[in-house]
């Protein structure tokens, strides 16, 4: 079993912890965690059992696979501390936004291997979408390795690096664009008399179920909108509505606007 390694500990690298343990992807002991707040630490192995250490050098030495899940403005001064002890084996992955693969390899060993991730949010509850790019240097064992790493708490895809911006806008970022949605829904049926708890739960499982219909059914989601849409209802009427607000075009832009920033970061 390979010995998974963090370095960082904060919401996402718990979240993917959680999922590999919970999968079955190593056991516990077999994955090594370092971060400065030592409380996280504690408080991770309480939950999990897994083993921490006092350095990230240490989890280097002791892990096959390494996830460096810390803030992007961290992560060259991590690379500086671990790039002695990282050997030809050691698979490198990393989880911080805007942090090209060249970026990661000017302080690494020539033919590091690398693997740059963006995931989102909903990895915290099991659902993630994650984009996986990795360097030429994986073999397809190790990129399967890691692909079951990350889905192991929801999806994720393979694409190539020159797509991150998009993946970005389209689900690194979008959980805010979709927690405003909720929201809208919410307030419209509050605005109809609905007490506000209740609405969220209408809006929040109205907006599951839908997503599942189209990763389950496979069909496009505007087959799926003009099922709903009967002549002359409730819905088109909404459709229509949307539609003389912009609806579509805002979010298109959105998702643009956000993919820009981070190809400018």
């Amino acid at each position: 079993m390979k010995k998974i390694g963090f370095i960082g500990a904060g919401n996402m690298g718990k979240a993917i912890i959680s999922g590999i343990i919970s999968s079955g992807i190593t056991p516990a002991e077999n994955v090594i965690v370092y971060d400065v707040y030592k409380p996280a630490l504690t408080a991770l192995a309480d939950e999990f059992g897994i083993q921490v250490v006092t350095n990230e050098s240490a989890v280097v030495e002791n892990s096959d696979l390494i996830v460096l899940a810390v803030k992007p403005g961290m992560v060259s001064g991590v690379i500086e501390k671990i790039a002695p002890s990282v050997s030809d084996e050691c698979v490198i992955v990393s989880i911080a936004a805007g942090i090209s693969i060249e970026k990661l390899s000017e302080g690494l060993p020539k033919q590091s291997k690398i693997v740059r991730v963006m995931p989102n949010t909903p990895a915290t509850v099991g659902c993630g979408m994650s984009a996986l790019s990795p360097n030429q240097y994986l073999t397809d064992e190790e990129r399967n390795f890691v692909k079951s790493v990350f889905d192991s708490f929801g999806k994720a895809e393979f694409v190539g690096e020159y797509l991150m911006d998009a993946v970005v806008g389209v689900s690194g970022s979008a959980p805010a664009y979709v927690y405003m949605f909720i929201e809208a829904l919410a307030d419209g049926a509050v605005y109809s008399g609905m007490p506000r708890q209740q609405a969220y739960q209408f809006a929040a499982q109205t907006v599951l179920g839908s997503a599942k219909m189209v990763l389950e059914t496979g069909k496009h989601p505007g087959e799926l909108k003009d099922a709903v849409t009967s002549p002359g209802g409730t819905t088109i009427e909404a459709v229509k509505s949307l539609e003389e607000s912009g609806f579509r075009a805002a979010v298109i832009e959105a998702v643009v606007k956000a993919a820009e920033k981070n190809r400018n970061m």
